[in-house]
């Protein structure tokens, strides 16, 4: 690495520490801010997603080579870490720090996207079979269960069977479309509950339509797990890409994605564990801060805890 790369690397820590910093600041006013940093994780969580969410955006300023660059295949094959390469090299002479830089964004924007296609999904079908109930209610939650009951993983196997390797924004859409059923669940518990309220009678009473009445009303009232599922989603959604990519049917290589990261270097376990354990690294820490955000945003959005 060069002597800008490790001052933009040094500089991408010292901005995630100040985000963590100015977000308790500015929630400070709040009891629900005050709660989500009383967690013991959550100031952690906040400050590992802003430290990679920095390095993906910024991968170009944090790292000396492109991520597909073989630098010398015979040389430089599989070298240990050292201070020109701070994660050392792959299989095919690359800069491993470089690649978990770049990886950042696919695996990041994957997880992203595919839990903002799966809540979208989800809050749309829980909101709606939660308000109508009845026959509604009973259809789309068979279809429901219907889908929870599927393995995933198969479902995805068969999709990619049947299209070939999905392009990137495909593969983000089959996963989106398979990650809904349990937000769905969650939604209509709350909406069948959020309904039953004055306040959602009163809109009914003065003509107000069904969808005005579910978006204006009824899903700004449930907003709370809403919140936490996604939080939490991402993580999982983050992992099954890793996984489809370790397997070689999601991201494509030389693309570089955490999970195909650690399927190149999987037969080098034993001589060259650093290409397997600093991508693998990277998908723990993120997975455990969503996971710790997650469990922060549920502290702190808990009504129960207003009226203590």
């Amino acid at each position: 690495m060069t002597l800008q790369a490790w001052f933009a690397l040094l500089a991408a820590l010292a901005l995630a520490a100040w985000a963590v910093g100015a977000l308790r600041r500015r929630t400070a006013r709040h009891e629900a801010g005050r709660r989500f940093f009383r967690h013991p994780t959550a100031a952690w969580g906040i400050g590992i997603l802003a430290f990679f969410a920095i390095v993906a955006v910024a991968a170009p300023l944090v790292t000396s080579f492109d991520p597909r660059q073989q630098l010398d295949i015979v040389r430089l094959k599989n070298q240990p870490p050292s201070w020109s390469y701070i994660l050392g090299t792959d299989l095919y002479s690359r800069d491993l720090w470089t690649r978990v830089a770049y990886g950042a964004r696919i695996s990041l924007m994957v997880g992203a996207l595919g839990m903002l296609v799966a809540v979208t999904l989800g809050t749309l079908v829980g909101a709606v079979a939660g308000y109508y109930r009845r026959w509604v209610d009973a259809v789309l939650m068979r279809g429901v269960d219907v889908g929870l009951a599927l393995p995933r993983i198969f479902v995805l196997l068969i999709a990619i069977a049947l299209f070939g390797r999905l392009p990137l924004a495909l593969l983000v859409l089959v996963i989106g479309f398979t990650s809904w059923f349990g937000t769905s669940r969650l939604v209509r518990a709350e909406v069948l509950s959020v309904r039953e309220r004055d306040f959602v009678a009163a809109a009914r009473a003065v003509g107000a339509g069904a969808a005005r009445v579910i978006f204006r009303h009824v899903l700004p009232n449930a907003a709370a797990p809403i919140i936490v599922s996604a939080a939490l989603g991402i993580g999982n959604v983050l992992l099954l890409e890793a996984a489809l990519s370790f397997l070689g049917i999601g991201v494509p290589p030389p693309a570089p994605s955490w999970g195909n990261m650690i399927a190149d270097g999987a037969p080098y376990l034993a001589t060259a564990p650093w290409t397997t354990l600093f991508p693998g690294l990277a998908i723990a820490l993120v997975v455990m801060a969503l996971n710790a955000v997650g469990d922060a945003l549920r502290d702190a959005l808990d009504p129960r805890q207003e009226a203590m």
